[in-house]
C-alpha cells in the first residue's frame, strides 16, 4: 500500500472526510457506494462495484427482479429456459 501522507480525524460520530483532490484523483463521486474490507489490521475503502450473483463479474451489471446479474449470465439463463 502506498501512503498518501493525508491525515484526517474521526469525528464525534466516527466519519472521515476524504479530500477532493484523492476522490478526483480516484473517481469517487458525491454519493458514490463505498465498500468497506479489512486486511489484518488495515481497513481497505473502495468504490462499490456490484458483482454479478453468478460469476462474479463487475462488467455490464444489472438488477433483476432483486438479483444482480450480467449480460452474459443474463443470455446464458435465457438460452436454458
Amino acid at each position: 500500500m502506498k501512503s498518501t501522507g493525508i491525515v484526517r480525524k474521526l469525528d464525534e460520530l466516527g466519519r472521515v472526510v476524504l479530500p477532493v483532490e484523492l476522490r478526483r484523483k480516484l473517481g469517487i463521486d458525491i454519493r458514490d457506494a463505498m465498500e468497506l474490507k479489512v486486511d489484518g489490521n488495515y481497513i481497505v475503502l473502495q468504490k462499490y462495484k456490484p458483482k454479478c450473483t453468478f460469476c462474479k463479474s463487475t462488467e455490464n451489471v444489472i438488477e433483476k427482479k432483486d438479483k444482480l446479474i450480467c449480460e452474459k449470465c443474463l443470455n446464458d439463463l435465457k438460452k436454458l429456459g
